[in-house]
């Protein structure tokens, strides 16, 4: 984050997602840090992350390590989107227990999927009647919920006097698709506002959005810097939170 000036980001973003302008060449950290994932107040999990931008677009890339179990979990992603935050290639991988893998690339005017339970089997494949701008939400990679998060800012907020507005209970709607799962849904995010949450031991004032699925309801947090600091799922006990 450091040198990166978050109200221009945010003009680039309304003008084309946040990701880079012409000038720039060099790759340039976005954000980065983890995530604890907490169900039922004990911790299962941590995801940690990184996004990247340059003159061709971004790099979210992704790892999430289940935590308690016998043998450890481990699984990562990388997302590469073009200037305009359409899909330019996602790739998931098993590192352990076992050797899964997927990948999702633009197939003329839409999306295809390639999975393998390991490298060694017949890849199987699946066609999706979706567009490259359609959003990646897959299991266990909250990072892509910040990610949305930013496409919302972008396409329902402006920016005034370097301050982001958004009008309250202003909703947007998205597409999605959720490669672990091999579906597809829409989804919509609306602001809820402004309100005082704890993270950690501190509490703070943070910017409010409830993404809205078939799956149910989440409400992501986050603060002037456009960092998501907590994600509640309340149908699933789990809080996600930054470290």
């Amino acid at each position: 984050m450091k040198g990166f000036r978050w109200s221009c980001a945010l003009l680039m973003m309304l003008s084309g997602f946040m990701f880079a302008n012409e000038k720039q060449s060099a790759s340039q950290k976005v954000d980065s840090g983890s995530f604890g994932v907490f169900m039922n107040g004990r911790r299962v999990g941590t995801e940690t992350f990184s996004i990247s931008q340059n003159s061709n677009g971004s790099d979210i890339q992704s790892e999430f390590k289940a935590e308690g179990s016998a043998g450890q979990a481990v699984q990562n992603s990388e997302l590469q989107l073009t200037g305009t935050g359409e899909i330019r290639k996602y790739e998931w991988k098993e590192q352990s227990p076992g050797k899964a893998q997927s990948v999702v690339v633009p197939n003329d005017q839409f999306l295809t999927q390639k999975w393998s339970a390991s490298p060694q089997e017949k890849q199987q494949e699946q066609p999706y009647l979706l567009p490259a701008a359609t959003s990646v939400l897959d299991d266990y990679f909250f990072v892509h919920r910040e990610v949305l998060a930013w496409k919302y800012l972008a396409s329902a907020c402006r920016t005034e006097k370097g301050q982001v507005q958004c009008p309250l209970k202003q909703k947007a709607q998205f597409g999605t698709m959720n490669p672990r799962q091999h579906s597809s849904a829409p989804a919509s995010m609306e602001f809820m506002g402004r309100e005082k949450v704890t993270v950690g031991s501190t509490e703070k004032e943070l910017s409010k959005l409830e993404l809205k699925s078939e799956t149910g309801s989440w409400l992501i947090w986050f603060d002037d810097q456009f960092k998501v600091l907590r994600i509640s799922i309340p149908s699933e006990k789990t809080e996600v939170i930054r470290d």
